[in-house]
């Protein structure tokens, strides 16, 4: 049966649209913002030839460089100022919340609120600017010999000067693009860094449509086989919705009541478990984990290969953890799992939950309140967490098993399509829930309109 706040939006017009001015200008503000990130995915880093760049490119594809590509929205094929993205703030990110569970110093700094909330964001920043730095300098080294056995380079001029022009010129773009989310959340709509990377994989899109049907135009791919993965795809896209919205709904009983009228009717309520309380975060943790590193050994293992036996490691390392590789995708697995139920520790404290509903008189039926209360909340939440990490996993490793078996180039991977539906539900959510606010803000004003006549 749909709630009364989904009976609700269902009931929002279009001109209630028009009249919510402020949700008019975050969108318009979120917009702007996309379209800046687009454009500075064009702009090249000072020194790169573009068409050395763009034909050296083209004898990586299929590879590590070109599934990270599509995360970034193109901009590390045409080597831009962001071509790196929103990765390296995801790995501090990732860095800074594991520290906070095992150092009791950052833990107590996480418990002090808002002033502790930003010095972590601080030390994610410092992290960012780190991480940027070393990988933006093995990859100015890895440009400037990538295409040497061929006769070609991608830099005009190598040196000393190229390689700290790169190496800033990509930590102003990646801080630009942490800024820009951040703005992205506090003023638009949305969450600002997982609109970035849903832009950037959604950027690449057309251009994977097109090649797919024209590769059935041509008679290189057979058209039962394209219909096959629109279907797939459709059939991916409603469990995925379907999974996002299951929950676990606990029952909470609150006791009787003595007022001055009698004796009041205990309430009930219930406490909404998701299955996937996680969301999108284990994905995008496990595969930036994944693919920065990796990116670092391709381009430093093109640099040196053939020179010493470092490069020649690298460059086998990187062969066993291509795309869609055995290797790969178990580690891939293995972290989804990880940062799952990882992720949901950090996300729902059982102790915090069980202490308030003792505070404010509420129990599980059949639980004692206090610490048994958290023992079995923490028993349901292990349980569906088991199914949540077991269904991003299966939605994000399927197809990259269809892409290895069958050599089958998907227009969107299970990440980027987890991606996709996971932030467009929120955003949509977000949307509405502006809507009922505008709606329920008019509904008062009027309410006091009223009052005032009356008087």
């Amino acid at each position: 049966m749909a709630s009364a706040a989904d009976r609700m939006a269902s009931n929002i017009s279009l001109g209630k649209f028009a009249q919510a001015t402020e949700l008019r200008k975050r969108l318009w503000f979120t917009l702007g913002a996309l379209v800046v990130f687009r454009f500075l995915s064009h702009v090249p880093l000072p020194g790169v030839d573009p068409r050395a760049l763009a034909t050296l490119y083209d004898t990586t594809r299929g590879g590590v460089l070109d599934f990270f590509n599509n995360f970034s929205g193109g901009a590390l094929e045409r080597m831009s100022v962001i071509a790196l993205g929103v990765m390296p703030y995801i790995t501090a990110s990732i860095v800074v919340q594991l520290s906070t569970s095992l150092s009791p110093q950052l833990a107590a700094i996480k418990k002090e609120g808002e002033s502790g909330r930003k010095r972590l964001n601080q030390y994610t920043r410092y992290g960012t600017v780190f991480l940027t730095a070393i990988q933006g300098w093995f990859i100015a080294v890895g440009l400037e010999n990538w295409g040497a056995t061929q006769g070609m380079s991608a830099v005009i001029e190598p040196g000393l000067l190229f390689r700290i022009t790169c190496v800033v010129s990509l930590i102003g773009g990646t801080m630009f693009l942490m800024w820009l989310g951040e703005q992205i959340t506090s003023r638009g709509i949305g969450n600002g860094v997982s609109l970035i990377i849903m832009a950037g994989i959604v950027s690449q899109l057309p251009r994977a449509l097109v090649n797919l049907f024209e590769g059935a135009r041509t008679g290189t791919m057979n058209p039962l086989l394209i219909l096959g993965i629109l279907v797939l795809a459709l059939g991916l896209i409603a469990f995925i919705c379907f999974m996002e919205r299951a929950q676990r709904r606990v029952l909470i009983q609150y006791p009787k009541r003595q007022t001055a009228r009698g004796m009041m009717q205990g309430d009930k309520s219930f406490l909404p478990l998701k299955i996937n309380t996680s969301g999108v975060i284990p994905p995008i943790f496990a595969s930036s984990l994944l693919l920065m590193p990796l990116t670092v050994a391709q381009f430093a293992g093109k640099s040196v290969a053939g020179e010493s036996t470092a490069g020649d490691i690298m460059l086998q390392i990187t062969s066993l953890l291509q795309h869609g590789s055995p290797l790969y995708m178990a580690l891939y697995g293995a972290g989804i799992i990880f940062f799952s139920f990882f992720y949901t520790a950090v996300v729902f404290n059982p102790e915090e939950t069980a202490e308030n509903l003792k505070k404010y008189g509420g129990f599980v039926p059949g639980i004692r309140p206090g610490k048994a209360t958290e023992t079995y909340l923490d028993y349901v939440l292990t349980r569906i967490t088991v199914i949540g990490a077991a269904y991003l996993t299966l939605i994000c490793l399927v197809p990259e098993f269809i892409t290895s078996q069958f050599g089958i180039a998907l227009a969107l991977g299970g990440t980027s399509l987890l991606i996709v539906v996971n932030v467009t539900m929120d955003t949509v959510t977000q949307i509405q829930s502006h809507l009922l606010a505008h709606q329920y803000g008019d509904l008062i004003k009027k309410a006091k309109l009223k009052g005032a006549r009356n008087r």
